[in-house]
Order: C-alpha cells, then sequence, then structure tokens
C-alpha cells in the first residue's frame, strides 16, 4: 500500500492492487490492525471517481470505528466519505459538506484544533462552489482562528486563499486582495512552494480580470506561467493560465498571439481529459472568433461549449454559452433565451436548496449539541447514584481483594527471581558472544600486524636500498619487491572477502554494461549484433532499479534467440521517444505464432519485470520473419538532470 501511495501514477491505475489488498483485510484478525489499514485505503479510494470500492472500504471503516468506539476513526471515515463526495466528476455538495460537518464536531469535541480547522476550510470550498460565499467566510474565518497559535503554514495559505476567493466572488475585491496577500505570506515562509504559488497568482490575476485592470492580471498570469516546471508538473494549470492570459490580452486589444494560446490550452486539456477547461476553450474561442467577424466558426465553438457544459454538468458555463448562440443565431435567439431563463432559475433554486440544507446541517448540529448536554445533565444525577452503590460495594469486598493481593505479591515474588535467572542467563550469554568477537579482531589484527605489515615494512626497506642503484641486479630486486606487493595485495583482497562476502552490484556505465552483456553472450553462439541508443540521455541517470530489471530482460530475450530462434544477427537499440523510453530488441530467427501454446517462464519473467518498473511491453513475431520485443518504460524513471538533456518537442517544452 506504501508503494501506491507514493507513486506517482493516478490511483486509478492501481485499482486491481487496492480490490486485492482490501479482500486480504477479511483475514486480519486483529481489530486495531485492521482498522489502520481500512484507514489508508479510504483515504486512498477517496480520489477515485465513481468507486464501489471506496464505498465498500468506507462503510467497513466507518462500522468498524463505531463497534471499537474510536472517534478519530470516525471521523477520518466522514472526512474521507465528504472529500470523495467534493470530487469535480461527483459535486454531491450537500452530501459533501453534511460529511465534513459531522467529522468537523467530532475533531472539535477531541479539541483537535489542526484536523478541525482542515475540514473547517473544506466546508468553506463546498459553500464557495455553490455561491454561498458568506457562509464560506465565517467557516474559513474559524479555519484561520484555530491554525493561528500553530506553524501550520500551508494550511493557513490554504485558508487565506478560500476567504479571498468567497470575497472576490462578492466583488469585495480590496478584502480579497488582502487575504490572497496574507496566503503569499505563508508560500514565502515555506520557500519551497512554486507550485502553490503560481496557483496563488493565477487567482489574484482572475481577480484582476474580473475587476477590469487587464494590465494587473496581465502581470500576475506571466508571473505564474513563468514558474519552472509548472507544465510538467501541473499541466492543467499551465493550460489555464494560457487561457487566461490570451483573454487578458484579447481585453487589452493584443491579438498577435491570442488564438495561438487558445489552441495551445485547447490540446493540453485534450490530453489530460480536462473536460471543464475544454468547455472554457470553446467559448473562449468563440469570443475571439466574433470579435474578429468570424462568426460561423464563433457559433460551431459556442455550441462545443455548450454542448460539453451540459456533459459535465456546468450550469454557469451552459448559460453563458446560450446566450452567446442567441447573438450568434439571431434567428433563433427567442429559442436560446427562453432556454436560458429556464436553466437560470432552475439554478437559482437549486442553490438557494442547498444553502438551506447547508442551515440545516448546522441547525440540526447545534439541536444535537443541546440535547447531548441534557443528557450529559441527566447522567451526572445517575452518576451519583452509581458511585454511592460502588462504594457499597468496595466496603463489602475489601478482604476479598486484599487476599487476592497478597497472593498477587507472592506470585509476582517467584516471577521477579525467574526473571532474575533468565536475566543472568542472557548475560553470560551476551559475555561468550563479546568474547568471540574479541578473539577474532584479535585474529584480524595479528593478520595485519605479522603478516601485511611486517612484508609491507620489508618491501620498503628493500626498495630505499635500491633507488640509488641502476644496474641489473638492482631491477630485478625492484621486480621481486613489485611481486612481493602483489602478493600483499592479494592477501589484503582475501582478507576483505572473508570480513565481506558480498557487495552491492551497481551499474557505473550502464551501455557499457548492455555492450559487455552483448559481446559475452551472442557472439560465442555465432550471432552478429548492432547496439545504438539515445545520446542526448545520461543513461546511468536511470534508478538502480531500473537499470537492474531493463538487464535482466534484455538477459532472458538474448537467452531465448540463442536457445530457439536460429538467429544470425540481432539488433537492439535504447531510444526516447516523447515521455518514455522505448527500448528494441529484433531478431531474425525462425519466429513464432504468438497466439499459440502457453507462455514460458522467460515471458513471465519478462512480463512480471515490466510491471515493477510500471512500463509496457510488446511481442511480435510470425514464423520466418523473425521476433521483435518492445519495452516502453515512463520517463518518471530518469531524474530531472537527465530530462533537461533531452529535446522535447517545441510546443511542450516548458516556459
Amino acid at each position: 500500500m506504501e508503494q501506491i501511495k507514493e507513486s506517482n501514477l493516478p490511483v486509478e491505475n492501481h485499482l486491481d492492487q487496492l480490490d486485492e489488498v482490501y479482500s486480504q483485510l477479511g483475514q486480519v484478525s486483529v481489530d486495531t490492525l485492521k482498522i489502520q489499514y481500512l484507514s489508508q485505503l479510504s483515504l486512498i479510494t477517496s480520489k477515485i471517481v465513481d468507486s464501489q470500492l471506496f464505498q465498500n472500504v468506507n462503510r467497513d471503516f466507518e462500522k468498524l470505528a463505531g463497534e471499537l468506539q474510536d472517534s478519530v476513526k470516525l471521523a477520518e471515515a466522514f472526512w474521507d466519505k465528504g472529500a470523495y463526495f467534493d470530487l469535480p466528476d461527483i459535486a454531491q455538495r450537500d452530501s459533501a459538506y453534511l460529511y465534513f460537518s459531522k467529522a468537523q464536531k467530532i475533531f472539535q469535541q477531541l479539541e483537535d484544533d489542526i484536523s478541525s480547522s482542515s475540514v473547517l476550510r473544506a466546508m468553506a470550498s463546498v459553500q464557495t462552489d455553490v455561491h454561498d460565499n458568506t457562509g464560506a467566510i465565517v467557516n474559513a474565518t474559524e479555519a484561520i482562528r484555530l491554525l493561528k497559535p500553530y506553524d501550520e503554514y500551508k494550511k493557513l495559505y490554504y485558508a487565506y486563499n478560500t476567504m479571498g476567493i468567497a470575497y472576490a466572488a462578492l466583488k469585495e475585491y480590496d478584502q480579497a486582495l488582502e487575504y490572497y496577500n496574507l496566503a503569499e505570506e505563508q508560500l514565502q515562509k515555506l520557500k519551497s512552494e512554486s507550485i502553490e504559488l503560481a496557483s496563488l497568482k493565477n487567482n489574484i490575476g482572475y481577480l484582476y480580470s474580473n475587476k477590469g485592470d487587464f494590465l494587473n492580471a496581465k502581470k500576475e498570469f506571466q508571473e505564474a506561467i513563468s514558474t519552472d516546471s509548472l507544465l510538467w508538473y501541473k499541466p492543467d494549470l499551465y493550460a489555464k493560465l494560457l487561457d487566461h492570459l490570451a483573454i487578458t490580452n484579447f481585453k487589452l486589444g493584443i491579438m498577435d498571439s491570442v488564438e495561438e494560446n487558445l489552441y495551445r490550452s485547447q490540446f493540453i486539456r485534450d490530453s489530460i481529459g480536462d473536460l471543464e477547461g475544454l468547455s472554457l476553450n470553446y467559448y473562449n474561442l468563440a469570443l475571439v472568433n466574433k470579435e474578429i467577424g468570424r462568426k460561423a466558426d464563433a457559433f460551431i465553438f459556442a455550441g462545443n461549449a455548450r454542448d460539453l457544459a451540459k456533459e459535465i454538468d456546468n450550469n454557469l458555463r451552459y448559460l453563458e454559452s446560450l446566450r452567446l448562440l442567441s447573438e450568434l443565431d439571431p434567428e433563433n435567439s427567442s429559442y436560446y433565451l427562453n432556454e436560458y431563463s429556464e436553466m437560470s432559475e432552475n439554478l437559482l433554486q437549486e442553490e438557494r436548496r442547498i444553502r438551506n440544507k447547508f442551515a440545516n446541517i448546522k441547525f440540526e448540529t447545534e439541536e444535537t449539541e443541546n440535547r447531548n448536554r441534557q443528557l450529559a445533565r441527566q447522567q451526572l444525577i445517575w452518576i451519583g447514584i452509581a458511585v454511592g452503590l460502588l462504594l457499597f460495594a468496595i466496603a463489602l469486598s475489601i478482604i476479598v481483594v486484599q487476599r487476592i493481593k497478597n497472593q498477587r505479591l507472592k506470585f509476582q515474588q517467584q516471577q521477579q527471581e525467574a526473571n532474575q535467572e533468565i536475566f543472568n542467563l542472557m548475560l553470560a550469554q551476551k559475555q561468550k558472544v563479546e568474547e568471540g568477537k574479541q578473539s577474532e579482531q584479535k585474529r584480524i589484527s595479528e593478520e595485519l600486524h605479522d603478516g601485511i605489515l611486517g612484508e609491507m615494512n620489508g618491501v620498503r626497506m628493500v626498495l630505499l636500498g635500491l633507488n640509488k642503484k641502476g644496474d641489473d641486479a638492482a631491477v630485478a630486486l625492484r621486480e621481486q619487491a613489485i611481486e612481493k606487493l602483489k602478493e600483499v595485495q592479494e592477501e589484503i583482497r582475501s582478507i576483505s572477502h572473508e570480513l565481506n562476502d558480498a557487495s552491492y552490484q551497481k551499474f557505473n556505465n550502464f551501455m557499457n554494461s548492455i555492450e559487455d552483456l552483448l559481446k559475452n553472450t551472442v557472439e560465442p553462439a555465432g550471432i552478429q549484433y548492432h547496439f545504438s541508443y539515445d545520446q542526448d540521455l545520461d543513461w546511468d541517470q536511470l534508478e538502480g532499479v531500473t537499470k537492474i530489471n531493463l538487464y535482466r530482460i534484455l538477459q532472458e530475450s538474448l537467452q531465448n534467440c540463442i536457445k530457439h530462434a536460429a538467429a544470425t544477427s540481432i539488433y537492439v537499440s535504447f531510444e526516447v521517444d516523447g515521455y518514455q523510453i522505448v527500448i528494441t530488441i529484433q531478431d531474425n530467427g525462425r519466429g513464432f505464432e504468438t497466439g499459440k501454446g502457453k507462455k514460458g517462464i522467460g515471458h513471465k519473467n519478462i512480463e512480471s519485470r515490466v510491471r515493477k518498473i510500471r512500463g509496457k511491453w510488446y511481442l511480435k513475431s510470425a514464423p520466418g520473419i523473425g521476433t521483435t520485443v518492445l519495452l516502453e518504460i515512463p520517463m518518471e524513471h530518469i531524474s530531472q538532470e537527465a530530462k533537461k538533456e533531452i529535446s522535447l518537442p517545441k510546443d511542450l517544452q516548458e516556459v
């Protein structure tokens, strides 16, 4: 599970592994251990859209937390459920708010200020999504109050940023800018949050844009988009900034790169499946084409924006697209406006319903707290009665308890004696181990002093005596001294091997190791080989586990070729293609039909190793045309320094 959490791949790619982990939890009999696994699994699967696995895991997690009366874990279960319903593709805001509220009340009762503030901030974020910005400000303010005594700079950043978003939505721009500045102060304390700073500057730029201050908006967008490696680490934010920068230039009348940036933003969003962003791209392209007189193109883009907004339930974008279509298609303007009016009314009613539900949740929570306080007072009365009965029972049981104590003391005394005897035995055993270590150390010391050191002193004296002589006898004696030094070297190596049987295998020059493997494997079999690799990549920067698995895969493929293919030549290449490493192993042997027969142990080994490094592999063969093994490995296995040396396509180079 730790490997899944630390992986850079989306958690959706690990669904089979997560499902396997969940199925194995039924065999865990210790509830305290089981609830820890359920807690981790619930948190991971809460990030997966439409995951039945999350529903099952979270249900079991909540149930077990209730049975164990573990308030912290119960709050975590509610928190995970709120986060799941708050996912953009699910967007059940009322359910998200309900479960966040349940979690926050538990954390509040436990006086866990940090967790309570995090959930309050999440509740405020949900409220901004349904335009309950006043309520969002109340919850975010409480989150900030709880966080101020602590050095939780990143959590404070999120809270201040949420406050800025809420005030900006209320068009209180000065107040919003003040909170954005406070958020930036928290990031400056962290020093290494450049991606978060880019996101914050995007929010500030959007504020200036809504305010009509397009020059300041452009300045903020340009600073954000120039963040190092932003396209690589946060392509959705990079695409958003391209979009905002294009529209800002459009508003300023600077048309040079407006369409280019909009199309580039559209390409990135399409490649990462950002439907929300694509809808905005289509809408902005429609605006630009309308302005420059290409109304037919504008009409198509506006229709695309409307259709996509409807698909993803983005009601505001849907309304904006209808209004634009009514301007572009005057003949059907009444149709679009009627649909706009009806949709707008439904949207207002839905937002009003959700805000009322938020208020009801808060009211019901307060009512529950009042009832709990009344129950607590009644419990105090019953506790007083119970205490009296308990004191009476204690008075009756003192004699019995005293007798039990005497027996327990006697047993403890016997146990202490037994423990002392065990301790003495352990001490004696430890002394024997120490004596063995000292004996071995003494032996090694004697070997070094009497053997190697003595011989080296002798050689040194001989060489000193020969320094001033140049006749043949002196040369012969020098050669004897050198041979003696070689013997000393072998003796040192022998002692070293005794002290350390094996050393860690490491490839210092990976490509040389690959070529040595080819030479030592295929040449003795009478097979010619051709080897090539991309010179622009420092292959030694590959992770150790990646190099070892690639080496073993090639070794297995070569053995298969020698044993079965009857080939006369082999071609091997290591290349870089975009964001992945491509390795080709091709022979001109007899080939075989890939669909027939069972997989051999060699193919299973290759498949296992490819899976370990999160790659893909393909096998192409047919009788008479040879066999090709193709490997595709993600670039994530290469260090940042090595990546900088690779020439990327101009469209995808980082700004």
